[in-house]
């Protein structure tokens, strides 16, 4: 097949689907987790529980059969490791190494969130009794003060045990009610790891094939979303993987975009239609919100973090994709008291048929069931335009 150099905006987002695994599972199981995490390259962690966690959302969207156990699994297996990708994240412990320029900078002084010389003394305290005792939480430490959230309420003893975790010394054995357990990072690495500090051409070479992978075209500054100084550098990598013919420039709509050479394979292969996926705001897909728009037409904003008299659709807002299109979104809690899954705002934003109403609900009410809930209530629907359907007859073919 002769090299692509021009695709329609539908082949590039079948291509784009393809390489995320949203349409066609990449796994079943922890064998299937561990297949998810490792293609997408990382999975965001978030502290907001409105609904089950967004690296588990993110992961059910991929796997047949998924649980959360499943992730503790590869955790307890150092098959995954917890560390920063663009945010905190579950990344595949094969990449370890590609981890630690950004460990070596941020011992060598750059800010994480907290200046290192302010709990350098502190930070060899823990250091050493971690060593004496083993796996301690930040509540072993010292008492926490009642009423306060967030890092910028966190005492000393917390911010000396984040700055060794960013700094490599310390990592993330597992999780006890979301708060880490922290133990000395040579007794968590698996034997025979690589550890060696990748070059700054294998670091950038990791950060482009990583992106690619999972998601088949970027322009090359999504390659380094968030990350500060490697404009420069980048620019120099991607021009000689495009002389050596490991990248190649594709044409989208009049945009270039960069992606692996032989993506014309992915072409041929069939993209399932018809599927309905209720996405995290954090899903792999969505996180950088610019490219959404430019591929999708899809304008999102998590307004949670809006307040509340200017937000449009709801706190907690989750994407609603049929096929290649958004079709919706809804502001979804799980009232878990009650075991009630309750949709606030279900907003449909595309003409609606029987066949997308017939695949949202039997989506709906498993995402009931993983999220543990035993009913579904809908307080609100709304429309985009003209349909045909009013309010209470998709409320009642929904919830039917």
């Amino acid at each position: 097949m002769t090299a692509v150099t021009a695709l329609s905006l539908a082949q590039a987002t079948k291509l784009v689907l393809r390489a995320q695994g949203l349409h066609k599972p990449l796994g079943k199981g922890v064998k299937g987790t561990l297949e998810a995490v490792s293609r997408l390259g990382y999975v965001q962690i978030d502290s907001i529980s409105v609904i089950q966690r967004a690296h588990h959302h993110t992961l059910w969207n991929r796997v047949v059969g998924y649980h959360p156990e499943h992730l503790d699994t590869l955790i307890a297996d150092k098959q995954v490791f917890e560390y920063w990708s663009h945010a905190a994240a579950y990344l595949p412990m094969r990449d370890y190494r590609f981890s630690l320029p950004r460990k070596q900078a941020i011992a060598a002084g750059d800010k994480h969130w907290f200046n290192r010389d302010d709990h350098g003394r502190l930070m060899q305290e823990i250091r050493a009794r971690i060593t004496a005792e083993g796996p301690l939480m930040a509540r072993d430490f010292e008492q926490p003060r009642k009423g306060t959230a967030g890092w910028w309420d966190w005492k000393p003893a917390k911010r000396a045990l984040e700055q060794l975790f960013m700094e490599g010394e310390l990592m993330a054995v597992e999780r006890r009610g979301f708060q880490k357990v922290y133990d000395l990072a040579e007794r968590v690495l698996p034997d025979g790891l690589d550890t060696s500090v990748p070059s700054e051409r294998e670091y950038l070479e990791y950060l482009i094939r990583r992106f690619l992978s999972a998601n088949a075209l970027a322009k090359p500054e999504q390659c380094i979303y968030l990350l500060k100084g490697m404009q420069t550098p980048l620019k120099q990598a991607v021009a000689e993987m495009l002389e050596e013919g490991t990248l190649v420039s594709v044409d989208v709509s009049g945009e270039s975009y960069l992606a692996l050479a032989g993506i014309e394979e992915g072409l041929r292969q069939r993209l399932p239609a018809g599927r309905i996926r209720i996405l995290s705001p954090f899903d792999n897909l969505l996180i950088q919100r610019k490219r959404m728009q430019s591929l999708f037409g899809f304008g999102y904003q998590l307004e949670c973090y809006v307040p509340e008299p200017k937000r449009q659709y709801g706190y907690f807002v989750l994407p609603i994709m049929f096929g290649s299109r958004f079709v919706g979104r809804m502001d979804v809690k799980a009232e878990r008291k009650a075991g009630e899954l309750l949709i606030k705002h279900l907003h449909i934003e595309q003409p609606l048929s029987e066949k997308i109403l017939l695949a949202l609900r039997a989506e709906l009410q498993a995402f009931c069931e993983f999220n543990r809930m035993q009913h579904l209530r809908i307080d609100r629907i709304s429309f985009s335009g003209r349909d045909a359907g009013t309010e209470k007859q998709v409320r009642d073919y929904l919830l039917g």
